[in-house]
Parts: C-alpha cells; sequence; structure tokens
C-alpha cells in the first residue's frame, strides 16, 4: 500500500519561520528538551470506517460463507460478517453501485456501477482488491444476474438487450440477446429497458426476460429464441420464481402482484392487490410494488415479501415491508425509506425447498434483519456499530491507553441492560474471521447525542462495539406543565442534548454539560440503588451591562459578567424551594429542565450524584456551558460559559467559587471595561439559590460559597437549527473568533471560558514551590491561573473548605485558547493527578468503610523529594498559534503561528514514541504535527 507522508510543517518550534516574532533564548535553554521526531515519523494510513454507510444503494448476500454487501451512492463497498468482522472499499470513479452478486463460496463479488462498468472484486486476500473490469460505452447497464455455480454473468441494459460476460476471463462473449428478437411481433413499441434476468430453478438453461413496460419473455439460451412470452397491461418492477419452476410472479407499478404458470400464456393465473381495498367492482389503486420475492417452505405455506404497494390514501404512512404467509399478511413499518431487502433461506440451491429464516432490510438509515420463524416476526439486535448517528452526534471524545479493568467493567454492566423485544436467536450474518489485533493498549470513544444519550465504544479492536449506554434524560421530567413550556425551553428540538463531556478514565468519574445549561456528575457502582430525591443545585446570576470603553454602550446584546453591586457572599442554607417573585412570571429563577421529583431505580454503571442547573433571570435564559473538567483526585468540577466560570466540589456538594471573567483578571484586565447601569426594564433580584436534597433520604444543607455574581445572557447554541447555515453565526460565537485583533468592543464584552486544565505547577511568577492550579482559557486568547488550597485527604476533606485564589494572568494568544498543557523538565507530559476508582455503594460497615473513606489519591506530579526549582513547560495552543512558556519564569522560549488562513478546530499535546508534538486538525482538512 502506497504511504502518504504528512506534509512537514515545522522542523521544530524554536526553528520557526523568520516572519514570526519569537523570543530569543539562550543556547543553554533550547537544549534543555532532547526533540527527536521528524515528519517521516508520521504517516497517515486508511485502518477502518465506522458507522452506517452513507447513502446506501443496494445490498447482496452469500449464504454459504453467510457475508453481506453493501454499495453505496459514492462507490463505497462496505462487507459484513460476524460482529467483529467489517471491511471498508472504494471503486476508483467513485459512481454509484447498482447492483451487487456473489460468486457463492468462492471469495468473489461483481459490482456493477451507474458509470456502465462492471467490476469482479476478490475478497480471498486481507484487503479486497479488483482482478477485472470492464466497461460499456454504448449502453446503459440496468440489471445483472449470475445463476449459482455458474460462469455466465447476464447484463441487461437500457436498450432491452442482454450480454453475455464470461466471469472467468471477464470478457463479452459473442452470444447477445437483442430486445427486437426476443419480444418480436408480441409488441409494436420498444419494450422498456430490462428490470429484470432470472434462469429458470429447474433449467439453468431458459431465462426469464423483464422488460419495463410489462412484457415478459421465457428466452432459451440453446435454440436462441423465445419459449414464451407473457404481457402485462402494467409495467414490472421485479420477478421472482417458485422453486419448482413452474410458476413466478411479477410486481407492477399499480400495486398488484400477478402469478403466471410458465406453460400459461395467456393471462396470469392469479391476481392479488395486497394493500388494495375493493370498492365495488374496481380496487383502490396503490403505489408500486418495487420488490416481490417467491419463497416456499417443506411443511408450510409459501412466502410471499414484498415492498412498496402501499395505498395512495394513507398518506403519512412510514414505508413497509409486507409478508404474506398462507392467509396472514404481516406489515412491517419501517423508519426509514427501503433501499433493498434479501429473504436469507437455508439452502443456496435455487431448486430446493427454500425454508427462509429471516429478512435483511437496507434502509436509508439503518439495517434491520427480521426473525420469520417467530411470532410477531422480531427483529435481531444489530450487532455492529451503525447506530453511532442513530441519535444524531453533538460531541465525542477520544482515550487511548485506558486502565486495562475499565472496558470489561464497562462490558460487564452495559450487558445486564434490559433489551425487550429482539429475537432471541443469533445474529443470522456470521461468516468472515479476523486474526487477533496487534493493538497493545485500550481505547475507548465516547460519544455524546442529540436525545441526552452517553454511548462507551470499545475501540479497541478492528471495529467499535458498544459497551454501555446511558440515558441522561431521565435526571429530568419530561411531563413539563403548559405553563413552563413556554418559559423554559432553551432548545425546543433536543433539549436533553449533549452538549461537553468529561471523563477521567482511572476514578471512573463522568461529568456531562447539557444544551439546557446544566452539569450532570456521575460515579460509577457495579451495584444498583434507588435514589429517592435527587441532589440539585440551581444557580442564579444578576444581569448587568457593559459599557465600552468609548463610552457607545456595546449594544442591547453586547452584555458581560460583573457583579452585583453590594451583594456579599451567601453563606447561609438554601431555602427548601425555589424563591418566588415577581420575575417567576417571566422565567426568573426557573431551571430549563425541572429534576425529577420521584424515586429512581439506578442500573449498575452510572448513577448520578449532583445536578447543577443554571436558571432564567429577568427573563432571560441561562447562556449554554462552553467548557468543563473535572479533577478526581481533587474532587472538583469546573465550567464556564461566556461570562465565567464556576467550581463545584462534588465531594461536599458546595459551589467553591462563582467568579465572572472580569474577576478572573482582577485589576489588570487589559480590556479596561466599564460598568454601566443595569436595564431598566430589569430589577435586580440578587444572588439566590435553591437545591432539592439528597441521595440518603436525609436532607443535607448545602453551604454555597458565592465570591461574586456572574451574568448570564447571550444563548450561544451548540448546533444551528435545522436548515440553518451552521457557518451564519460564526463571527458571533465565541470560539470562532477569526480576527487577531483584540480591540474589538464586540469580541471584548463576549469573551467565554474556552478551555481548563488542573495541573500541579508554579502558581505565580518565581514560586518555588509546586501548587494545585487549575489554567482558564479564555476565547481572547487569554491564559489566567487559579490557586487551589486542598483539605487534607481523609474526613478532614469532607468538612473542611476548598479555597482558589486567582493568582494572574500566564499568557497571551491569538484566538480562542483550545488545549493547555505542563511538561516537566525532560519534555514528557505531566497528566493532572487522579483517584483510583472505588465502590460508592459500599455495603459493608466497619473497616471496609474506613479503607474507601482514607483512600488517597494517586499524584503523577514530580515527589517533593525532587529539586523543585527545576523548571516545568507550558504548552497552550489557541486557534491561531502555539506558545511554550518556562516556568516559573513564565518565559515565553517558543512562538509558532500555525494558521493565518484558516482555524484549528481540535488540538493535543501527544505523546509519540520518539517524544511530545502538539497534533492540529484545521478547519481547511489539513492535519498538522508541531514538534
Amino acid at each position: 500500500m502506497k504511504k502518504f507522508n504528512i506534509r512537514k510543517v515545522l522542523d521544530g518550534l524554536k526553528e520557526a519561520s523568520s516572519s514570526t516574532p519569537s523570543v530569543q533564548v539562550g543556547p543553554q535553554e533550547n537544549h534543555l528538551i532532547q526533540e527527536n521526531l521528524q515528519s517521516e515519523h508520521f504517516q497517515l494510513c486508511k485502518t477502518v470506517r465506522h458507522g452506517f454507510p452513507y447513502q446506501p444503494s443496494s445490498m447482496a448476500f452469500d449464504p454459504v460463507q453467510k457475508i453481506l454487501a453493501i454499495g453505496t451512492q459514492s462507490g463505497a463497498l462496505r462487507l459484513f460478517g460476524r460482529p467483529g468482522v467489517e471491511c471498508y472499499c472504494q471503486h476508483e470513479s467513485g459512481a454509484a453501485v447498482i447492483q451487487l452478486q456473489f460468486l457463492i463460496n468462492e471469495g468473489a463479488l461483481v459490482s456493477a456501477l451507474a458509470d456502465d462498468s462492471v467490476h469482479l472484486w476478490n475478497l480471498r486476500q486481507k484487503r479486497p482488491a479488483i482482478l477485472h473490469s470492464l466497461k460499456f460505452n454504448r449502453e446503459r447497464i440496468t440489471f445483472c444476474h449470475l445463476p449459482f455455480q455458474s460462469k455466465w454473468l447476464y447484463i441487461g441494459t437500457e436498450r432491452g438487450n442482454i450480454h453475455i460476460v464470461n466471469v472467468e476471463s471477464f470478457m463479452l462473449s459473442g452470444y447477445v440477446i437483442m430486445w427486437n428478437k426476443a419480444i418480436e411481433l408480441s409488441s409494436k413499441a420498444h419494450p422498456g429497458p430490462v428490470v429484470h434476468i432470472s434462469d429458470n430453478p429447474m433449467d439453468e438453461g431458459k431465462l426469464i426476460i423483464g422488460f419495463e413496460s410489462g412484457i415478459v419473455v421465457l428466452w432459451d439460451l440453446k435454440s436462441k429464441k423465445a419459449d414464451y412470452r407473457y404481457t402485462y397491461d402494467e409495467a414490472i418492477h421485479s420477478v421472482a420464481w417458485h422453486h419448482e419452476g413452474k410458476q413466478f410472479i411479477c410486481s407492477h407499478s399499480d400495486g398488484t402482484l400477478t402469478i403466471w404458470n410458465v406453460r400459461g400464456q395467456g393471462k396470469p393465473i392469479q391476481t392479488i392487490t395486497p394493500h388494495g381495498k375493493e370498492d365495488g367492482k374496481k380496487p383502490e389503486p396503490c403505489k408500486p410494488i418495487l420488490k416481490v420475492e417467491y419463497k416456499t417452505t417443506r411443511n408450510g405455506e409459501p412466502f410471499i415479501i414484498l415492498s412498496g404497494g402501499l395505498s395512495y390514501d394513507t398518506v403519512g404512512r412510514r414505508p413497509c415491508l409486507t409478508v404474506m404467509h398462507g392467509k396472514s399478511t404481516a406489515v412491517l413499518e419501517m423508519d426509514y425509506p427501503i433501499v433493498d431487502f434479501l429473504t436469507l433461506c437455508e439452502t443456496p440451491y435455487p431448486n430446493d425447498f427454500q425454508e427462509p429464516y429471516a429478512v435483511v432490510v437496507l434502509l436509508e438509515k439503518d439495517l434491520v434483519v427480521i426473525d420469520l420463524a417467530q411470532n410477531g416476526y422480531p427483529i435481531f439486535e444489530n450487532p455492529y456499530p451503525l447506530t453511532i448517528h442513530e441519535s444524531p452526534v453533538t460531541c465525542c471524545e477520544y482515550f487511548a491507553d485506558c486502565p486495562v479493568d475499565l472496558i470489561p467493567a464497562l462490558y460487564s454492566v452495559g450487558s445486564r441492560q434490559k433489551r425487550q423485544g429482539y429475537s432471541k436467536k443469533e445474529w443470522p450474518i456470521s461468516g468472515g474471521n479476523w486474526g487477533q489485533g496487534t493493538q497493545s493498549y485500550p481505547e475507548i470513544i465516547i460519544t455524546g447525542h442529540a436525545d441526552g444519550t452517553v454511548k462507551f465504544w470499545d475501540a479497541s479492536a478492528i471495529m467499535l462495539q458498544v459497551l454501555y449506554k446511558l440515558k441522561t434524560a431521565k435526571v429530568f421530567d419530561r411531563n413539563r406543565s403548559k405553563e413552563d413550556k413556554g418559559s423554559t425551553d432553551v432548545s425546543d428540538e433536543d433539549p436533553f442534548a449533549i452538549q461537553i463531556m468529561a471523563w477521567c478514565p482511572e476514578s471512573r468519574m463522568l461529568c456531562v454539560a447539557g444544551v439546557s445549561a446544566n452539569v450532570i456528575i456521575y460515579r460509577f457502582s457495579k451495584l444498583e440503588v434507588t435514589t429517592e430525591v435527587l441532589l440539585e443545585v440551581r444557580m442564579q446570576y444578576e444581569l448587568n451591562d457593559i459599557e465600552s470603553p468609548d463610552g457607545g454602550g456595546g449594544g442591547g446584546e453586547q452584555t458581560s459578567a460583573l457583579p452585583t453591586p453590594g451583594a456579599s457572599p451567601q453563606t447561609s442554607g438554601p431555602p427548601s424551594h425555589p424563591p418566588t417573585s415577581s420575575n417567576n412570571s417571566d422565567g426568573g429563577n426557573v431551571p430549563c429542565l425541572k429534576v425529577r421529583s420521584t424515586p429512581l431505580k439506578q442500573s449498575p454503571g452510572y448513577q448520578v450524584d449532583l445536578v447543577v442547573q443554571l436558571v432564567w433571570v429577568s427573563g432571560e435564559p441561562p447562556q449554554q456551558i462552553t467548557s468543563l473538567a473535572l479533577n478526581s483526585s481533587y474532587g472538583l468540577v469546573v465550567f464556564g460559559n461566556s461570562n465565567g466560570l464556576a467550581v463545584v466540589d462534588y465531594i461536599q456538594k458546595t459551589v467553591v467559587l462563582n467568579l465572572g471573567t472580569v474577576e478572573l483578571y482582577g485589576s489588570n484586565d487589559p480590556y479596561q471595561r466599564q460598568p454601566r447601569s443595569p436595564r431598566k426594564t430589569r430589577q435586580p433580584s440578587g444572588a439566590q439559590w435553591s437545591h432539592l436534597s439528597c441521595l440518603s433520604r436525609t436532607v443535607i444543607a448545602l453551604r454555597v460559597l458565592y465570591l461574586s455574581c456572574f451574568l448570564l445572557t447571550v444563548l450561544l447554541s451548540v448546533c444551528p437549527p435545522r436548515g440553518a447555515n451552521p457557518l451564519d453565526h460564526r463571527d458571533n460565537s465565541f470560539s470562532r473568533s477569526r480576527s487577531s485583533s483584540v480591540t474589538s468592543i464586540d469580541k471584548e464584552a463576549r469573551e467565554a471560558i474556552s478551555s481548563f486544565h488542573f495541573c500541579e505547577t508554579f502558581a505565580r511568577k518565581g514560586d518555588s514551590t509546586l501548587t494545585h492550579c487549575l489554567y482558564v482559557g479564555t476565547s481572547l486568547g487569554t491564559v489566567l491561573v487559579l490557586a487551589l488550597t486542598l483539605p487534607p485527604a481523609g474526613e478532614q476533606r469532607q468538612l473542611q473548605p476548598v479555597i482558589i485564589s486567582p493568582t494572574g494572568m500566564l499568557v497571551r494568544l491569538k484566538g480562542s485558547i483550545l488545549r493547555m498543557a505542563v511538561l516537566d523538565s525532560t519534555g514528557s507530559q505531566m497528566p493532572p493527578a487522579y483517584e483510583p476508582w472505588f465502590e460508592p455503594n459500599v455495603t459493608a460497615d466497619g473497616e471496609e468503610r474506613e479503607k474507601v473513606r482514607k483512600r488517597r489519591p494517586v499524584s503523577v506530579s514530580p515527589s517533593t523529594s525532587q529539586d523543585l526549582n527545576e523548571s516545568q513547560y507550558a504548552v497552550v495552543c489557541s486557534e491561531k498559534q502555539a506558545k511554550v512558556i518556562s516556568l516559573p519564569s513564565q518565559t515565553c522560549i517558543y512562538k509558532h503561528s500555525i494558521t493565518e488562513t484558516s482555524f484549528i478546530l481540535r488540538v493535543d499535546v501527544v505523546q509519540m514514541s520518539q517524544g511530545m508534538c502538539v497534533a492540529c486538525f484545521c478547519a481547511n482538512g489539513h492535519i498538522m504535527t508541531l514538534r
């Protein structure tokens, strides 16, 4: 396979372009870190493609090897076997795959494309490849047929002719069935394109040829003439044989099925309108039956399976697959339009009783397999990772080198989740075999979805496997009153959509932020619990405006965060219910979603520990959350939005810090924003909060410390409304500031918190000791540092408060801050400290409880015996730039402008075998690495 080298972007951050200003440092600092990475160390290699095939167009099945093939409109091929067996191939032309035919039990596949080319694929090698190709120049291909154990491929065309290809040499034979000789004098007009070809099950020398106009011809290959011709007034869409070869059935454009005797040339022996009700003498009109299959059983009635044919009067009805078995007719509704279907049978021989046992239905956005052997025709549970977009993915996170016991733990709780209504039989597509993968470390992908679900996927193997599924919407009451609906919905379509996720693999703590301005904190437990009342903290803020430096105000929408004049920190206990005020009529003190008050049975897996919600104030909805992070060692969750940040201690269930963006700067605010009086139409209501109490049936009084209040005014959408261009509001979003200038009043007034990073580093310039810190990145390119003072582990951690104090600004870059990391003196990344997982629902008393309570966190920072005067390095990446800061001197030693014409969507500091690098994914589709 040809290898592609990633374009060399930079030999070293120290060797930046001369056009880019950089700080000159001494040679002794330049060589502190050994840099071995080169551009040739990075290579792109196609491995696998996950998810449902985009725009599927055709399907085929090998009944012996039990492999399914799906073709798409973009020329892609997907091969599916047993769970874990999957392969992706691509036709170079990119033309749509109109039909697929397996060479049954031979490890080969024929594909016919919309560009009138036919290809023979070899599937017997590790990566399938095309052996032969054939291109038609004067005729358009409409249908192909390859009989079982035959070496002749029949190709029908739009002109009505049939060409025959030798499969072994993949060359055209001289034998051509011309349309005019096939129909002779039975019709004066052209019969239309060939829509069907198949051989008689009892005699492969006899071909049934179906023309679109309604003419069917039984052709004798040996005598090169037609034995019989059958004519019907309606257009034909498909034809199917009875296994005895004496009858066949046709589906028509008027929603009828006609059954013909081979030797009877006049009229069909039976005409059926499956969905047409008799209204007097004339049946009601029906839609075309696009495909029909006729399968027989040894000890029962035959199956007639068809798609389409619904009455025109059934407006708005879903697409259906109809199964007719004896006197019963089952109509199976599908969620999406049917592209194709195949009936799976016990035997590949067409002249024997087929004994159908399942139907594979290919939909536009799903793959459904129906069990024909069970009453009610239940579907099989699909083991393939095709449901990644079952609900639209709104966020995604990838974790490599996870703890070895994590995937088994997730699988254990996920396998116990109830799955009702599925067939009890094993998945019938069971062919193929993969060797053991060479991957040596566990990988997990977490996806958040628009319906509020979170899915954990095992990405260690070739194919994704669902480990566990979490439904966050269970936390909230879906039955909102009519009064609430009008004032509390931020997102009408997807109020439960997941916006951001933070996960600690070691402690298994999970934190998700929703589009409705809520944060849910989960703990992992192997035991089932019933939570009587969910613990909720509601946070409310005052609304003020910012006056721009020129006195112009900033407009009605350009508001920012400031503390309420005269407001003092509140440490008193909360009221037992939300306070009532005049603001409640227009949405004051009300969260976007209502936490359920009834008992919640929480199965093994992720269980709710705490819910934090931002509430409406004076008719203004809370702003959506723009950044989120957690640290299991500190027991803290921090989240931010367009006006500030809040730190929550989930151990004590306490809000530790609630600080506006302006206050993070203190007296060193570079933008010199000036406060302006609140709008006259808004009445200040002060900082208030309330809770719905506790997990243990006992009401716990929570102590909430408010250091200040900040504003929640402008609603930022994670996903644009359906039908809207997602780029229309790019310049209004905090994370998509394209200007390198930081003097825009509009952008200053909308400075948002864009990223967080917990670390143990030097909090202030010139410090000699390491401190627990929180780095805060903003949308204006500023990195600020908060110093954390934590109580000792054990009982004191449960009682003493966490103290957080801002220490000032570390660095400024162009564009929104996306990623921050800390390296030690050798250039190795220093991940944050974490707490190992323990079972939170301990049932034993005495010593076991005491062990859990005294469990100490694991720190990955340098030990106290190390020379703390040794330098660290902070790596900061924004949408435009990357900088490396030496600590504790806070000197910028490297600086690089990554992109000027585009912007970075995602960036991370990655550990490679040769050293550390910064990997960037840009909006223009480029992947760049900086070392």
